[in-house]
């Protein structure tokens, strides 16, 4: 069996830019819990990849969290007042030299997402049982552009043919069980 890349064969910089992002989850009206993500606009390093609502941190930020509330009420429409912040997340470090701080919120869903198209394609409603199913989670050997070598790479298969993958797959992963057994959010 050949030799893959491992997360550890990309070297993460030094000095990484202070990022953040809301993983906004919600209930629908059966009571299911979903997980909302954007499909990011060909604009960008990360042009087309799922990601959730976020951005660089801005000096007018407050804190890290002001920067993932702004980011996804500019990104998505998603008002302040509307989101109910649950946790902090862990940070996850990522070779494009990012250190992305993770909020997760509950939401009160708008009825209809605007987004703005120049960063956004789409706003995905992924229910968190469909992540949870084993039949969705895929491992597979890849080699992009700015990889120096193949690499194994986990990640969700969504409809519509997408890959959940890279940071985001490292920020839901460790959720998915403890928000579907209640851990976060009570009804």
């Amino acid at each position: 069996m050949p030799a893959y890349l491992t997360l550890d064969d990309f070297p993460t910089p030094k000095n990484l830019r202070d990022s953040a992002v809301l993983v906004p989850i919600f209930e629908d009206a059966a009571g299911e819990l979903h997980v909302v993500m954007v499909r990011r606009s060909s604009y960008g390093a990360h042009g087309g990849e799922l990601a959730f609502p976020g951005g660089k941190h801005e000096p007018t930020d407050a804190s890290l969290l002001a920067t993932a509330l702004r980011e996804a009420e500019e990104e998505v429409g998603l008002a302040p007042a509307n989101v109910e912040v649950l946790a902090a997340l862990p940070t996850v470090d990522v070779p494009s030299g990012f250190r992305i701080t993770p909020f997760l919120g509950k939401i009160r869903r708008p009825e209809v997402w605007q987004w703005q198209q120049r960063e956004v394609e789409e706003v995905l409603e992924i229910p968190l049982r469909h992540l949870a199913d084993p039949t969705q989670h895929v491992e597979e050997v890849w080699q992009l552009p700015r990889w120096p070598g193949p690499r194994r790479v986990p990640f969700y298969q969504i409809a519509g043919g997408y890959k959940l993958w890279g940071a985001s797959y490292r920020i839901i992963s460790p959720l998915i069980q403890p928000l579907l057994a209640g851990e976060y959010v009570k009804s």
